[in-house]
């Protein structure tokens, strides 16, 4: 994995970031998304999740396969008083999930994340999802609740799981 690219996200990434998200919104229930995106619908969510301080877009690219992957932090709550907190996603392709690739973008995330004026990250995971559970836990992340039935999707409703951690740990 030495090869791994951790870089932050360009417009250029967007065809192949928006190819990742739509795989999990198509076969899974982890994105409560119901129906899959164009880039060019993506454009607004990709300069909400990239603004270079508080927002955050880091990709991760090997040189032979392209984007494996993103990490981003985007606004938690519209109200002015949560601007020192940001919500996490991750997002992986099927073929690069298990690799560490995940840990990767997390760890450069939040390092690149320490400078700025956050206090909390939270992150919503639809349940089950125990990769990802696992993945916010080894980041020291806990758990405050869960939502339940809040979501529904491919005819059943779905958990979420809330998990937050102070940014600097």
């Amino acid at each position: 994995m030495s090869d791994l690219l951790i870089r932050p996200g360009a417009l250029a990434d967007l065809p192949r970031l928006t190819e990742i998200i739509n795989h999990y919104v198509v076969n899974t229930h982890i994105t409560f998304d119901l129906h899959p995106f164009t880039p060019e619908q993506r454009v607004e969510w990709f300069h909400e999740h990239s603004d270079g301080r508080r927002y955050q877009l880091l990709v991760a690219e090997m040189p032979a396969e392209g984007v494996l992957g993103y990490a981003a932090t985007g606004r938690f709550r519209a109200k002015a008083a949560y601007d020192t907190t940001v919500e996490a996603s991750i997002a992986c392709s099927p073929q690069a999930t298990g690799r560490g690739i995940g840990t990767q973008l997390y760890r450069a995330l939040f390092a690149l994340l320490a400078g700025e004026d956050i206090h909390r990250v939270v992150a919503g995971i639809a349940q089950p999802n125990p990769a990802s559970n696992a993945l916010h836990e080894r980041f020291g992340f806990k758990e405050v609740g869960t939502f339940t039935a809040v979501g529904r999707k491919s005819g059943k409703y779905w958990d979420v799981r809330w998990m937050e951690r102070p940014l600097l740990l």
